[in-house]
């Protein structure tokens, strides 16, 4: 086949990517650095495996293009120096041997590609082309790794858009005072990790963190659950049990999904907050307790007071200050940088090597309105680390909904046809508890029903 003189289209980066050419047939290397030249890469040449070597470990090119029978170090075994400095680099062997062992040794070595003389030079640069991506995109997850390093978050919250810096500033404030707060956000947002970090930075770090999710213990135990019981207060209390506050004592007690929290269980929890004492159930003495009090709930306060879900006093009790969490739809700038810190996060969780995100499955990732926010996305990420086959997360990686319907800001859920009514309910329980994050709470409001009409839902159909 003829040497094709292809000329490519227009870079948008500064910086030529750099090719090693390393063959110790002259016309081969003179034939390749001119192609090198017209698809506007810049290129070096080596006369065998030796000089190759020291070039790549002076100049450190970005590909590699080596012969596999040479004088010196053999193409095979460059490969294998070159995987050591730099295990990453894309490294495309030639070779006049149609060799199918010798393909397969250079393939498990880590070899791009293994192409045979004569050449097909409409598949080297398409092949080239494929390694400048990695290099490409290599060097952006680099740059957001930095980013995480350098000023990419606060704490365990992974964003610097002008928004989280205003957050993470009201957050240092809280913290250094001993007052109660109120967290707001949608499901998913973070608002226990506001709390924890809230914790971390004040006085009372050294104390317990006690959390509890008012929406998620059934009616019946969140009383002992919060104040603590007698043994033989009530039937299958059978020993003495410390509640929250006592737990929390000198530290941090946070009460999520306060605005589910049964409204006589609220007039207590104001009591106790007023006295600074609290009396298990079945007890007869009051026992004195030193507890910074953080709430959060999904609702806006104010509109849970104006419903009768949140007590007004209790509301304004606690509200001391209000941290507002913004939803991940609105923090798009923040996407990349959280999606890379997922990345790397469950490479180490699961033992894989995944380095980056493709920059078309990115942008699938950052066109979904995020429904269930940061928690939806960590899930996502994490599917995509398990699935992904090679070093990067492809689009098909993503679950399939993200892929149909990134881009629209709602998503109408459809039952398929000839389903009863019950399997249509169960399905919309499903998705809409999958959106939410399996956050029972927000999914209860989104179908616009209590929390305890979910869970009876999933009991009778099942649902894990």
């Amino acid at each position: 086949m003829g040497v094709v003189r292809l000329k490519s289209e227009t870079k948008t980066a500064m910086r030529k990517t750099t090719v090693l050419i390393v063959d110790d047939d002259p016309a081969m290397r003179e034939v390749l650095s001119l192609l090198m030249e017209d698809w506007d890469f810049t290129a070096r040449v080596a006369s065998d495996g030796r000089e190759g070597a020291e070039i790549a470990e002076s100049w450190d090119p970005d590909i590699v293009i080596s012969d596999v029978v040479m004088p010196g170090y053999s193409g095979l075994e460059l490969l294998r120096i070159l995987k050591k400095g730099n295990s990453a680099r894309p490294v495309i062997l030639i070779t006049a041997e149609s060799r199918v062992d010798s393909a397969v040794e250079a393939m498990k070595a880590g070899a791009q590609d293994y192409l045979t003389k004569p050449l097909d030079y409409t598949k080297l640069r398409a092949l080239l082309q494929e390694a400048e991506r990695d290099v490409g995109l290599r060097a952006k997850a680099v740059q957001l790794s930095s980013r995480l390093k350098k000023d990419g978050g606060f704490g365990d919250f992974v964003g610097s858009g002008r928004g989280m810096r205003e957050l993470y500033e009201l957050i240092e404030n809280v913290a250094a005072s001993n007052t109660s707060a109120i967290i707001t956000g949608e499901s998913g947002t973070g608002k226990e990790l506001a709390a924890k970090t809230i914790h971390r930075l004040s006085a009372r770090s050294n104390g317990p963190f006690v959390a509890i999710n008012s929406a998620a213990i059934p009616e019946s135990l969140i009383e002992s659950e919060i104040f603590g019981h007698e043994k033989g207060s009530f039937t299958g209390a059978v020993a003495t049990r410390s509640g929250c506050f006592e737990l929390a004592n000198t530290g941090t007690l946070f009460l999520d999904e306060i605005a589910e929290m049964p409204a006589l269980l609220q007039t207590k929890l104001l009591r106790v907050l007023e006295d600074g004492k609290v009396r298990r159930l079945g007890g007869d003495r009051e026992l004195s307790f030193d507890v910074r009090v953080i709430a959060a709930t999904n609702r806006d306060p104010r509109t849970a007071v104006s419903e009768g879900k949140l007590r007004e006093d209790l509301y304004y009790r606690l509200n001391v200050f209000t941290i507002t969490l913004p939803a991940l739809r609105h923090r798009s700038e923040d996407i990349s940088l959280i999606a890379q810190h997922f990345v790397e996060h469950f490479n180490s969780k699961h033992q894989r090597n995944v380095e980056a995100i493709r920059d078309e499955a990115m942008t699938l990732l950052c066109r979904y309105p995020w429904p269930g926010n940061v928690r939806e996305l960590r899930n996502v990420v994490e599917r995509a680390v398990i699935l992904a086959r090679d070093n990067w997360i492809e689009i098909t990686d993503l679950p399939p909904y993200i892929r149909e319907d990134s881009g629209s800001g709602t998503k109408k859920i459809a039952p398929s046809a000839g389903v009863t009514m019950a399997d249509a309910e169960k399905e919309l329980i499903i998705r809409t508890l999958q959106e939410s994050g399996n956050n029972k709470a927000e999914a209860a409001r989104r179908l616009n029903v209590d929390v305890k009409t979910i869970r009876n839902k999933m009991k009778a159909y099942r649902i894990e």
